[in-house]
């Protein structure tokens, strides 16, 4: 897979695992790992390139006396997985042409 094409679906992955409620690393991995393998070496410099891109915020709390890095997704976060999802239609699209395409032969 074309690597630029595979760092976009990572990061879209990671603002989808925070959607919905605010999430650390390694929960993070626990949730993306029934769709696919990401590990903490590849997880933490998108969580660092989403935040400077203004996609989340940090904040930390107390865990077990340790502080805990937790990530929210912000409206700039929220915009980008819309435009996915917009985009997703389109390479819907392509996908089928190229399977009708390869089915005619």
């Amino acid at each position: 897979m074309d690597i630029q094409l595979k760092r976009g679906l990572l990061d879209i992955c990671v603002l989808a695992a925070i959607k919905n409620k605010d999430s650390y690393g390694y929960q993070i991995i626990k949730d993306i790992k029934p769709y696919l393998t990401i590990s903490e070496s590849t997880l933490y410099p998108i969580l660092r390139r989403l935040e400077g891109a203004g996609c989340l915020t940090v904040h930390s709390v107390e865990h077990n006396g340790r502080l805990r890095k937790y990530y929210h997704i912000t409206q700039a976060g929220i915009n980008r997985l819309v435009d996915f999802s917009e985009d997703w239609k389109e390479i819907m699209s392509i996908y089928k042409f190229v399977e009708r395409e390869d089915a005619d032969k």
